[in-house]
């Protein structure tokens, strides 16, 4: 792992706080111990002991091979993908892919300036009623009598990504990363209020769904 770092730093960024996502190349490690005359590994020990050494670095993998997320985009605009993830959990002291959503909805449809947006109705699309349609779930996704009333009420001007944070709340204390996000004003499953404001209403209204569901009449 350390022989990969190190032959990559110009695939390595300071997250900044708000988080970006899509940095340009001269924000690379690379770049700056070029642009200061510095060796790249004290540059990057340097960045890594920012905030009382709490600082993140993000690794860019395939990807980023670009240095943008342009190829990212357009897999995301093409009508035969699906908007998901297949690793949260496996990693989730290195990774966080809990914050995909929100980000789909900051970067994507309100925030990216190194390319093309998504409209904010597409990205709404696809990750609620695409998604309910490839699993099945046909009683949800959309707003309209009959269906099942999953909604999120957003301040979508105000709504925010924070910082990741490591906590060690598994068990046997073992470390994962969770990011938390500003701007959801309630959560709403089923009809009942899950959270408002960013807390928890104690309400439980979820279930196992075994199976496909079928649209209402």
């Amino acid at each position: 792992m350390l022989a990969f770092i190190f032959s990559g730093m110009h695939k390595i960024f300071p997250l900044g706080d708000p988080p970006d996502y899509e940095p340009p190349p001269e924000r690379s490690v690379a770049a700056i111990a070029s642009r200061e005359g510095r060796a790249e590994e004290d540059v990057l020990y340097d960045l890594m002991l920012e905030q009382d050494g709490k600082s993140l670095l993000m690794v860019a993998l395939v990807g980023y091979a670009d240095q943008d997320l342009e190829a990212i985009r357009a897999m995301l605009a093409h009508p035969q993908t699906a908007f998901g993830l297949g690793d949260g959990g496996a990693h989730c002291g290195a990774i966080c892919d809990a914050s995909m959503t929100t980000f789909l909805l900051t970067h994507w449809a309100r925030d990216r300036t190194r390319g093309e947006k998504l409209p904010l109705p597409f990205a709404v699309k696809k990750m609620t009623r695409d998604t309910a349609s490839l699993y099945g779930l046909h009683d949800r996704g959309v707003i309209a009598p009959g269906y099942r009333a999953d909604l999120n009420v957003i301040d979508f001007d105000n709504l925010r990504l924070n910082l990741p944070v490591m906590v060690h709340d598994l068990p046997t204390g073992a470390r994962r990363l969770i990011q938390r996000a500003d701007g959801y004003l309630a959560t709403i499953a089923g009809g009942l209020v899950t959270w408002r404001g960013g807390e928890e209403t104690g309400a439980r209204p979820g279930r196992v769904i075994r199976g496909a569901q079928p649209a209402p009449r």
